[in-house]
């Protein structure tokens, strides 16, 4: 079963670390991909820079506006996922209590599990 396990940031949490925790949180996903990378469960991972060079893309009456920055007003945005595959949903939450953000009091970890790919209906 494949899962995605996103990464939700929160810029102020962030700022508050100091240098020795944000060093330990660089290592603690080094570990964590070492970890998956052994297991044979990553699949891919992505991080993703801040918000403010985001592009939202839509279209109306058939022609697309584009508008930088970040789609939604919000303290917290998507920092990055790991996409992996793993037994079940247990096995899935329990990596992802390895990640350390999980550690970090306004930070988030969200397990979710792919519901389809390349076409064919999984969940």
């Amino acid at each position: 079963m494949k899962f995605l396990i996103s990464m939700h940031i929160n810029p102020a949490v962030l700022d508050a670390l100091t240098d020795e925790e944000r060093a330990a949180l660089g290592a603690g996903h080094g570990e964590f991909i070492e970890e998956v990378k052994r297991s044979g469960e990553l699949i891919a991972m992505q991080a993703l820079v801040d918000p403010s060079q985001a592009a939202v893309v839509s279209v109306r009456d058939g022609r697309p506006v584009v508008t930088d920055g970040p789609f939604l007003e919000a303290k917290e945005h998507l920092g990055g996922f790991y996409l992996v595959d793993c037994e079940d949903k247990a096995r899935a939450v329990e990596l992802a209590t390895r990640i350390p953000d999980a550690a970090i009091e306004g930070l988030g970890v969200e397990v979710r599990q792919v519901m389809f790919a390349d076409g064919q209906l999984e969940a």
